[in-house]
């Protein structure tokens, strides 16, 4: 059993029998057929990941890693608020006719700001510290700005990184860790989707930095099964699972801007069947 299924399996079970329901509450997501869509949740999910020892990728079904880094390209490279830059269509029931979801998620990536250092976005400005001055305690991302929220077809779910070096005594590279912030997240459709992705932009950023892959926390606001999910993942978490993968990426990219999700792969991915048909609430 690799590190990623256990943890997955061990929070799933512990929304399952210590969660509580929102059935009967005043609740904003709906299912396709109009009723309300409750969930059993938990606050204050903590979930870590050594990235130096492993790739966090469930072997319970399998996560898709080229759409999923496609669309943490869209938003950290791109920095794009337009589906139409999106090679998946998971985005499409937010955005308007044309394609935009708002002033959200990379749109808020690519405003620049001025720091005394010039002009950079937020991605430039992370980028810029952790090769200047990597053992700054101020180097982080927010996408979730309040005066621009009534702009956004959705608020962002993954709102924030942080993120902090420290040297390995081991190798003598400096390692680089994140901690990834998140309000909310449905665990079923979208928990080892985010780990898998941000554990990328670590392994991504740490390279074009000349660093190591260190720790990804993921601290979840509210993690919630929805009610319809609860069969499929009673069923999930009893399969049997596999070792983990080994995580490729491509040694020759030094530039940020240069990776594209042909970049990395996972050798070696033995995972049970995929989930097909999952409904999603809106």
């Amino acid at each position: 059993m690799s590190l990623a299924d256990n943890i997955f399996i061990d929070m799933c079970r512990d929304i399952l029998e210590n969660g509580v329901s929102t059935e009967g509450e005043k609740v904003r997501p709906k299912w396709e057929d109009g009723s309300y869509a409750y969930t059993i949740k938990k606050f204050g999910v903590v979930n870590r990941y050594d990235l130096s020892k492993e790739f966090p990728a469930i072997t319970l079904r399998r996560t898709a890693l080229k759409s999923s880094v496609d669309e943490l390209l869209w938003i950290w490279q791109k920095k794009s608020n337009n589906i139409h830059d999106l090679s998946s269509h998971i985005w499409d029931s937010w955005a308007d006719e044309n394609g935009s979801i708002g002033k959200a998620y990379g749109y808020q990536l690519g405003v620049k700001h001025q720091y005394k250092e010039g002009e950079m976005d937020q991605v430039d400005r992370v980028i810029f510290d952790l090769k200047n001055n990597p053992y700054s305690r101020r180097i982080m991302t927010n996408i979730y700005v309040h005066q621009d929220l009534h702009e956004m077809k959705l608020y962002p779910c993954a709102y924030s990184m942080t993120f902090n070096v420290t040297p390995n005594k081991e190798t003598g590279k400096l390692k680089l860790n994140a901690i990834l912030n998140q309000r909310s997240q449905d665990i079923l459709a979208a928990n080892n989707w985010n780990v898998v992705q941000y554990a990328v932009l670590v392994h991504m950023l740490a390279q074009v930095c000349d660093m190591e892959a260190g720790e990804l926390v993921h601290v979840i606001a509210d993690a919630h099964i929805y009610d319809r999910h609860i069969p499929i993942i009673k069923e999930l978490i009893e399969r049997q699972t596999y070792p983990a993968p080994e995580f490729w990426i491509n040694p020759d990219i030094k530039n940020f801007y240069d990776f594209t999700p042909d970049d990395v792969k996972l050798e070696n991915y033995v995972t049970g069947p995929q989930v097909k048909g999952i409904p999603v609430a809106v």
